[in-house]
């Protein structure tokens, strides 16, 4: 089976063809087991290999047609569409997220249309696509309502995999990923960066600055649990979905006061109390526009499960990364 990975030299990017290429392979459209020949990894950035013969590397603007047309062939049987501008930068840079988010997924499901043979896309879709006054629990059927580009970018893409879908183009599922906490590395210019770094900066001994009341609700994903939930959604047999290809993963609600009581509680109170509070009201307007809680039986009733507490995530997130608490 040939895989392709859009943003394949990002964070989820490797770490999901580490995981696919220690499986060895993917069930089929019709759940058979098929073993992975081919993974192809496009990134405007050289992604690692892995020093693996079954990877293959591509450098391109995935904006660009070209470049959609040489990684994506009739063979090509899956693809994980995970390369985005992030909601910060898209918010500051309106023409790069437009290209990026949404004409470069339209590209992507137009060259799949052209070459006829529906197959399976994955597509990677965010919290951001709701927003204004929202009920306690955000239902399935809760409407649309994007406070930033980034949101409304992702929410338009959904509506076109959905169509795409419908019309047999190809075999499409969205996934709605909570913000994913905790993410290794440096910040980076999401919104929701902070939930990561008021986590990894303190465990690494440096100071963290934390843009958001502590009152603020996040609905929340382990990077372990993410790579596990983009596989089993891959793999979902795409009649189990029907007309309505949109899945809201299972997550955790957790303020920020019980994150940091997490940390605490994980690493102690000298680690956590490195979280410096300075308001943005910039990230601000936007993270709080988001749900802090969304129903997600759905998707638990398809097998897709999400992290049992944040405590837990950080502990994962240690083993992960064999950080040495400071």
């Amino acid at each position: 089976m040939k895989v392709l990975i859009t943003g394949g030299a990002g964070f989820l990017g490797q770490r999901l063809a580490r995981e696919l290429l220690a499986r060895g392979s993917l069930k089929d459209a019709k759940g058979a087991p098929q073993a992975l020949t081919q993974l192809v990894l496009l990134d405007v950035v050289q992604a690692n290999d892995f020093g693996d013969s079954r990877v293959r590397t591509e450098v391109g603007d995935i904006a660009e047609q070209s470049v959609l047309e040489r990684v994506i062939d009739s063979d090509t049987a899956a693809i994980f569409h995970l390369a985005a501008i992030v909601s910060g930068q898209a918010e500051a840079d309106f023409d790069l997220g437009m290209r990026i988010n949404l004409d470069a997924s339209r590209l992507l499901l137009d060259v799949c249309r052209q070459r006829g043979h529906r197959p399976r896309v994955l597509f990677t879709s965010s919290v951001a696509v709701y927003g204004g006054e929202l009920p306690e629990i955000v239902q399935n059927d809760t409407a649309l309502n994007p406070q930033s580009s980034y949101g409304a970018q992702k929410a338009i893409a959904e509506l076109l995999l959905n169509d795409y879908s419908r019309r047999g183009f190809v075999d499409g599922r969205v996934l709605r990923l909570p913000t994913i906490s905790v993410r290794p590395g440096r910040p980076n210019a999401a919104a929701s960066s902070f939930a990561s770094g008021i986590i990894r900066e303190p465990l690494n001994g440096e100071q963290a600055v934390c843009p958001v009341d502590g009152s603020t609700r996040l609905w929340l994903l382990s990077p372990r649990k993410a790579i596990e939930s983009l596989i089993a959604g891959l793999e979902l047999d795409g009649a189990a979905l029907g007309n309505q290809r949109v899945l809201n993963l299972p997550g955790i609600s957790v303020s920020v006061d019980e994150m940091v009581a997490a940390l605490r509680e994980v690493a102690g109170d000298a680690v956590a109390k490195r979280i410096v509070w300075q308001p943005d009201a910039r990230v601000e307007k936007i993270v709080g526009s988001w749900p802090g809680r969304w129903d997600t039986a759905r998707a638990e009733q398809l097998g897709l499960t999400g992290d049992r507490n944040f405590a837990d995530v950080i502990r994962a997130y240690i083993a992960d990364e064999g950080i040495q608490v400071r």
